[in-house]
């Protein structure tokens, strides 16, 4: 059997895309949107030892494996690799092909994380953070924009630029905290300071900003310095279960929950709930899973109980492994369900899962356009795994098996909200 004809019939034979390999065979149609190649043996040698979506982003991020045309046409093989397994007369030919050490695994990738120690410790989170965001503030900028904003945006109709939706996703959230000048916000996740430099700019509000991530917090000092804003705004490099110079009047968190974990959910929520001054508004901008048990198979009910329960690592191995060490989604009415034991009153929610999609297109498109200086300055493994996971993700909220939310919560006082009775935003 020839290289190619493999992968075809390991994915299946109506599969969208063609295949090329080493071997110098092809399949599939001529005029398929995107062509899988196979660039060396050790592909087919991953996909036996790992038959599932790592083996094949092992593959690619080591560039065994190659994706050439449409990257949303080759995702649409993701269904068909998750549990896959290969067949016995599957590994008969593998062997074959490959010879008698077919078998051996091979060593994973130097971008695979490996942590260590309890999971969410302090130490452990710090290292999951800086595996992500320790890459390199110049490709971060190549994807991301001048905005240097890595959280959903905020589109309408008409807006023209990503920088401009990620303006009115800024706006939005202090629209929602009601800002006004000479209150105390604190941003946790403040990433590259977009939230702290907005609200300082445009509400003249005092900012603190944390981040676990050491490059972030440089630049982002910088941009605050740059900006002239350092009697408003500090930027600190801080665990956010360290912060302890509370009463803040609003309390941001934008696109950092994912890294909190179930297990830290109430120690989280109760954090900021002894921050928050009286009277003061929080909000929690945070990717979400949905509702699972849409389905009456009574074991499917039973799994998705158990996920909730117990948290569920970000998407399925390649994330967890490539993208988001640690990382977890939970369903926004476990969500809100937290942050009101927490003592604090929700009033309002909001999906954004449209925008996100929006958002992680206009990123590859950067990422594309851009990709012989993201190489240069991340490497060409890390720039295959960001390219694979943005494309994968927007996927995933266009068919929302991912969403994403904003919930607001006061820090209600005898009954008392502070919030208008039809806010503006709303």
């Amino acid at each position: 059997m020839a290289v190619a004809e493999f992968f075809a019939d390991l994915v299946g034979a109506d599969a969208p895309v063609a295949f090329r390999a080493y071997d110098g065979s092809r399949t599939g149609a001529l005029d398929a949107p995107a062509t899988v190649v196979v660039r060396s043996p050790r592909a087919l040698r991953r996909l036996v030892t790992a038959p599932n979506e790592l083996g094949v982003g092992r593959a690619y991020v080591s560039g065994e494996l190659d994706l050439e045309g449409d990257i949303f046409s080759v995702l649409s093989l993701q269904e068909r690799l998750e549990g896959l397994r290969v067949s016995p007369a599957q590994i008969a030919a593998a062997l074959r092909i490959l010879g008698p050490r077919g078998l051996t695994p091979l060593a994973p990738p130097p971008e695979e994380a490996r942590l260590h120690g309890p999971r969410h410790s302090k130490a452990r989170d710090a290292a999951a953070i800086a595996h992500h965001y320790d890459v390199s503030n110049a490709f971060y900028r190549t994807v991301l924009g001048p905005s240097m904003t890595y959280s959903c945006a905020v589109w309408t109709d008409t807006t023209p630029t990503l920088e401009a939706a990620q303006a009115n996703k800024y706006e939005l959230v202090c629209a929602k905290l009601g800002l006004e000048p000479g209150m105390r916000l604190l941003d946790i996740g403040c990433g590259w300071g977009g939230m702290l430099l907005h609200a300082a700019q445009h509400h003249e509000v005092r900012a603190v900003g944390v981040t676990l991530s050491r490059r972030q917090a440089e630049l982002a000092a910088k941009r605050v310095a740059e900006a002239g804003l350092t009697d408003l705004v500090e930027v600190r490099c801080l665990d956010y279960r360290d912060i302890d110079d509370g009463p803040y009047d609003a309390i941001s968190s934008i696109g950092m929950f994912e890294h909190v974990g179930w297990t830290q959910l109430a120690e989280y929520f109760m954090r900021c709930s002894a921050l928050l001054a009286p009277g003061g508004r929080f909000l929690n901008h945070g990717i979400s899973e949905p509702p699972w048990p849409r389905m009456s198979n009574p074991i499917a009910r039973l799994v998705f109980e158990l996920r909730q329960r117990f948290g569920r690592a970000l998407a399925h191995d390649f994330f967890n492994r490539y993208v988001f060490p640690d990382g977890e989604l939970h369903e926004v009415g476990l969500v809100v369900s937290a942050i009101q034991r927490a003592g604090l009153e929700v009033r309002h929610v909001e999906s954004l899962r449209e925008h996100y999609a929006l958002t992680l297109r206009q990123w590859i498109r950067n990422l594309e356009d851009g990709w012989e200086h993201a190489v240069e300055e991340a490497g060409e493994a890390r720039a295959r795994v960001w390219r694979l996971y943005m494309a994968a993700s927007a996927l995933g909220f266009e068919s929302d098996t991912i969403q994403i939310h904003q919930v607001l919560a006061t820090n209600s006082v005898g009954g008392r909200s502070g919030m208008p009775l039809r806010p503006a935003f709303t």
